[in-house]
């Protein structure tokens, strides 16, 4: 596998094996996307992070990790305007299990806010990634055995409304679309697998014929589109599109005008956030349940 310049290797248990492992952004690196922000805007984040709610946070990017905190808080309240109490959120791909942890804290803080409670779901084949497949599952970037999992330690830290489902994901994702309760539909889901192949069964967690499984716009993050090897002709972009040629009434795109909305705008997730459309929802074929929209005579529209 090609080696990252800038990751960080430590000799493993032989002399002729060795990891490497992944760097977090540094701090310099997230206060250098932050500087390109309006000043008064860094400023007015400051006043939040003392006194803000938890809301205000999140829109302020305060809250860690912000594509998490982003997907989570308004998966809750999409599911409270559609009447439900409870939402699930997922993430495909939990390795060491920082991603997951982070999940059911926001789970936890979030519910407080909303009143929404979660059911908080990671999937994984506990042993690391599997062998790549071809060239679209990216064999240049990784390979069998990448991101293992100590699951015995992880299991000791997921709170009660959370589980950790371990195997194939062909295996994994139908077995727990039969057993979802369409009273916790899923809302939010995190996609981290790095190959296509994995990503094809993933995805396969939008294809239950039971539409009411799902809220009418659930969030998708996409975690491996950002390096410039990965593309819609590989990787997680490309099962993104045999998805949408595959189902007519479901339909990934990518969340248009998510930039225009946030407050701080040069963040990278906000490109790696997609919708999924769920065309065949309830709620996407009832008409004439709604009063009749008219505008008034003194709109004035540029």
């Amino acid at each position: 596998m090609a080696k990252d310049p800038t990751a960080l290797y430590e000799q493993g248990a032989s002399a002729n094996s060795e990891v490497f492992v992944i760097p977090r952004r540094t701090w310099i690196e997230r206060y250098a996307e932050r500087a390109t922000e309006p000043l008064h805007l860094n400023l007015l984040a400051l006043f939040f992070q003392v006194f803000g709610t938890f809301s205000s946070k999140v829109g302020f990017d305060l809250v860690r990790p912000r594509k998490y905190a982003f997907a989570t808080l308004e998966a809750a309240r999409n599911a409270r305007d559609q009447g439900k109490r409870k939402v699930t959120i997922i993430e495909f791909g939990v390795a060491a299990g920082g991603g997951l942890l982070g999940m059911c804290a926001l789970a936890r803080s979030v519910a407080e806010v909303t009143g929404v409670e979660f059911e908080v779901v990671g999937f994984d084949t506990g042993v690391g990634m599997p062998s790549p497949v071809d060239f679209r599952d990216h064999p240049d970037l990784y390979q069998a055995g990448d991101f293992p999992m100590d699951q015995q330690a992880l299991r000791k830290k997921l709170p009660a409304n959370a589980r950790l489902l371990i195997g194939e994901l062909e295996y994994t994702v139908p077995n727990f679309l039969a057993e979802l309760n369409p009273e916790a539909p899923i809302g939010f889901a995190a996609l981290d697998v790095d190959y296509y192949s994995s990503a094809v069964n993933a995805l396969r967690i939008f294809a239950d014929p039971n539409p009411s499984k799902y809220l009418p716009l659930p969030i998708l993050y996409l975690d491996d589109i950002v390096l410039p090897s990965h593309s819609r002709f590989s990787g997680e972009l490309l099962a993104v599109e045999e998805f949408n040629a595959t189902h007519e009434y479901r339909k990934i795109d990518q969340h248009r005008f998510l930039r225009s909305q946030r407050i701080f705008k040069q963040a990278r997730w906000i490109d790696q956030m997609f919708l999924l459309h769920v065309f065949d929802h309830p709620v996407m074929r009832t008409a004439g349940s709604r009063p009749r929209k008219m505008y008034s005579p003194v709109d004035v529209r540029s």
